[in-house]
């Protein structure tokens, strides 16, 4: 029983790498409900920020936004389900209907496993990564070199992100074109510039708008709006962010060297 326990703690539906479990869909349920991200967070005692997140996070893992904003901030911001985020919620629902059956087989089945056996099974649903920004896409290009390589993931159309990685890391990872990935980036790694006409050694220049901007006492962190209901966050010097004046909705470009792009697969 014990077994079965872990089993129903860490389970999550998982699509090409994106997971979304109950509490994340209780948030999108609730947002569509209220059309609000805020008053959904009151309705399920979340904060702001981490409902906020939350919604980032779903709409860069699937490859069609879960969630459509509009601005409007803590007060005013309206949000609505996207065809793509009902589908997900049915989705769950369907898997959950049958869940207890499933979780039977399973706990028959494991019930003679090796503990190692069950670690490697459970690895994947229980990862985590520090990484505040995890961007789901597909491998469009490898390019090997004598050591390293260069690999260009399309985000979303008109959005890619190039990772510099070595070429026994993309045999590992059996990286080719068509292939899913998730680029895993710093927010201490992406550096933010405005203005055009910049010349710079970064490998990917994302252009895109300041969503949010949360101060803290040394560093602010800096949401932009990428393409394709995309973000990426930023953690600059509360310095830096007032002397380029930061706020919602600027123009900015993320710059993000491909050497500090990670990548990870299924």
């Amino acid at each position: 029983m014990a077994a079965l326990n872990a089993l129903t703690a860490a389970l999550s539906l998982r699509r090409d790498g994106a997971r979304v479990g109950g509490e994340r869909i209780a948030l999108l349920e609730a947002i569509g409900s209220v059309g609000s991200i805020s008053k959904a967070a009151a309705q399920l005692s979340l904060s702001y920020k981490g409902a906020w997140d939350a919604v980032q996070a779903l709409n860069n893992l699937f490859e069609a936004p879960l969630v459509s904003t509009q601005a409007g901030g803590k007060a005013g911001g309206v949000a609505a389900l996207t065809p793509r985020g009902r589908a997900v919620i049915a989705a769950f629902h369907r898997v959950e209907a049958e869940l207890g059956a499933a979780l039977s087989r399973l706990e028959a089945g494991l019930a003679d496993a090796p503990d190692n056996d069950l670690g490697s099974l459970f690895w994947s649903l229980g990862m985590k990564t520090s990484a505040r920004n995890a961007l789901r896409g597909v491998v469009s290009h490898v390019s090997d070199g004598a050591v390293s390589s260069e690999v260009s993931l399309k985000i979303a159309e008109g959005l890619e992100i190039v990772a510099v990685i070595t070429r026994q890391s993309v045999a590992d990872l059996a990286l080719v074109p068509g292939k899913p990935a998730i680029a895993l980036i710093k927010s201490s790694f992406v550096t933010l510039a405005v203005g055009e006409g910049l010349r710079t050694s970064a490998r990917n220049q994302l252009r895109g708008q300041v969503l949010v901007r949360d101060d803290g006492g040394v560093n602010s962190e800096i949401t932009l709006s990428l393409a394709a209901g995309k973000s990426l966050t930023a953690t600059i010097t509360r310095e830096s962010a007032n002397a380029l004046d930061l706020k919602p909705g600027d123009r900015v470009t993320a710059l993000v060297k491909a050497p500090h792009v990670i990548l990870a697969v299924e």
